[in-house]
């Protein structure tokens, strides 16, 4: 979700006149040398995960091959035919929904539009395995939906299909992950969509015309961008498919590692997992390429720049079209959840939910904390010394969050369990496997990048003649960061650590691994518990990830009402 939020809200950056780059101050070398080790340090570390399972398939031996022949025999195929075909559903799916709602909301106007922009943002708050858990309990044969029809109508037996399923993760993910598209192809299409349609109406372009000819050209590299986003997110999950029973990587990569205990096959799977990844995201930053030539702004309309009233019935299905998915993706797994959370409440752990959300604001508040300081010095490192070694570093950290939890979890495991063999008295496999160390290093791991997508869009809007302006009064690097830099960043780094928080209360995969024994958190339980049946007690913490995730989202629909993308 993160991810999405920062990229809708700098695309505007390149409408912006790019401003000539000053040359650097020039550092001592050794200095030089020595801030460029660390940064390739710090690079290296965040890293480990993709390192290890390169490493892992470069020494491929007999025993490996045997492996992958025994997966290619028996589980292999399944993995690959069901991801596939769950990313194929899941991404048309969210094509046409979030291209629908985006277009309705950018080239109509009808009464109700300027809540309904904002109102396709709240299932962005909804973690994907909440909204499983949610329609689980609603539409399972011993829920009430089932329930009630077959007492109204005499009917016997299951009486809707099993929400357990391929086709009901599909469904979650759609109606999840669909603001993906939605958001990217409405800020690429407010640029330019009214006025060319405008110009294309006074031609004598009939309307559905000027859709197909004019809007969807210039929304589809911002669409593109939204699914390849919306299938990192699909592949990467585990709450979902491993709630629903679904055979993806990701759950054949747990499943390989904790229950058969084979880590060779553990790491193949992450390795193709990891490949996958790889291809969306090189289409993602291949359509983000070309969306920011398509989004360049041409000049202010005038007057007649304007959306195309709608009137009668056409209100309606533009409403129809906007509030089916705020109903399916938002307001229904809310009332779901809480219809256990009340029919329970007389028996709720509310002690041990205390508990739980301590544990989960101390993770979530600790690694907040890191991933922004790493995150500045990373980009104050871009800005001071732009060499071929810092760009590397900063685009190494850059794609962690690309790279799924579950990838994460044995591409750092692997390289402890090498060292556990060698050298049993070593102490790191204990702090990485028995402390929090382990699980911040993986929150790090993943979501630095967060941080730093929102520190380098401070930093781009920062002209270096700032710099140059304070080094000829004399200040030095310290005293440029602390008195210039830091407060033209301060918002860009509150909005760095209330992503980077956010998105590390509602993790689940490495926190369920890496957790010390002690260390339950409000997604782990909530899991725990939908797992175990137990869902009215599951909705309490459910719910509470919920509220929270709905703080940025309430921040980026502000963002939009004032027109200010840099507002969170």
């Amino acid at each position: 979700m993160s991810i999405l939020i920062l990229t809708a809200l700098t695309m505007a950056l390149a409408n912006a006149s790019p401003t000539a780059p000053a040359a650097p101050r020039t550092a001592a070398p050794w200095r030089r040398w020595l801030a460029q080790a660390g940064l390739l340090g710090l690079a290296g570390v965040l890293a480990l995960p993709v390192l290890a399972l390169l490493a892992a398939a470069l020494g491929w031996n007999a025993a490996s091959w045997e492996a992958l022949r025994a997966m290619a025999a028996t589980t292999l195929p399944g993995y690959a035919l069901t991801s596939v075909a769950l990313c194929l559903g899941v991404g048309v799916a969210v094509a046409l929904v979030g291209t629908a709602t985006a277009l309705a909301v950018t080239v109509f106007d009808f009464p109700g539009r300027r809540s309904a922009e904002w109102l396709l943002l709240l299932p962005l708050a909804m973690p994907a395995y909440v909204t499983a858990y949610a329609y689980t309990d609603f539409l399972q044969f011993s829920g009430p939906a089932q329930t009630w029809l077959r007492d109204t109508f005499g009917l016997q037996g299951r009486v809707l299909p099993e929400i357990r399923s391929a086709w009901g993760a599909a469904w979650v993910f759609t109606f999840t992950l669909y603001p993906y598209v939605y958001l990217l192809a409405r800020t690429a299409l407010s640029e330019r969509a009214a006025a060319l349609l405008e110009a294309a109406r006074l031609l004598g372009a009939p309307l559905g015309r000027r859709l197909r000819r004019v809007a969807l050209p210039m929304a589809r590299p911002a669409i593109a961008a939204g699914v390849a986003l919306a299938l990192m997110e699909t592949l990467a999950d585990y709450g979902v498919v491993s709630y629903f029973g679904v055979p993806t990587f990701t759950a054949g990569v747990f499943k390989a590692w904790l229950v058969l205990d084979d880590r060779v096959a553990a790491a193949q799977l992450a390795g193709l997992l990891l490949g996958f990844v790889a291809l969306l995201l090189a289409l993602e930053r291949r359509a983000q390429r070309r969306l920011r030539f398509a989004t360049q702004r041409p000049g202010r309309g005038g007057v007649e720049a304007r959306p195309v009233r709608l009137r009668g019935a056409a209100v309606a299905a533009a409403w129809a079209v906007c509030g089916l998915p705020v109903l399916l993706g938002f307001v229904l797994p809310v009332l779901f959840m809480l219809r256990p959370l009340l029919d329970g409440w007389d028996v709720l752990p509310w002690r041990a939910f205390g508990a739980w959300a301590r544990n989960s604001l101390a993770l979530a508040a600790a690694a907040a904390l890191l991933a922004t300081l790493a995150a500045l010095l990373l980009g104050h490192a871009a800005r001071r010394l732009p060499t071929p070694a810092v760009r590397l570093a900063v685009r190494t950290v850059g794609l962690g969050y690309a790279v799924p939890g579950a990838v994460v979890v044995v591409g750092l495991l692997l390289p402890v369990g090498w060292l556990q063999a060698r050298a049993p008295e070593a102490p790191l496999a204990g702090w990485v496997t028995a402390t929090v160390l382990g699980l911040l290093w993986a929150y790090l791991v993943r979501f630095t990048a967060v941080a730093l997508q929102s520190v380098e869009s401070g930093y781009s809007r920062l002209p270096r003649s700032f710099d140059e302006a304070a080094r000829t009064l004399g200040h030095g690097a310290w005293s440029l960061w602390r008195r210039v830099h830091w407060p033209l960043l301060r918002r860009s780094t509150l909005a760095a650590g209330l992503l980077v928080f956010v998105d590390v209360m509602k993790e689940l995969p490495a926190t369920l691994v890496l957790r010390p024994f002690d260390m339950d958190t409000l997604a782990v339980m909530a899991h725990q518990m939908a797992r175990d049946e137990r869902l009215g007690e599951a909705a309490l913490p459910a719910l509470a990830l919920v509220l929270v995730g709905l703080v940025p989202v309430l921040l980026l629909s502000r963002a939009m009402r004032r027109g200010d993308p840099h507002a969170c």
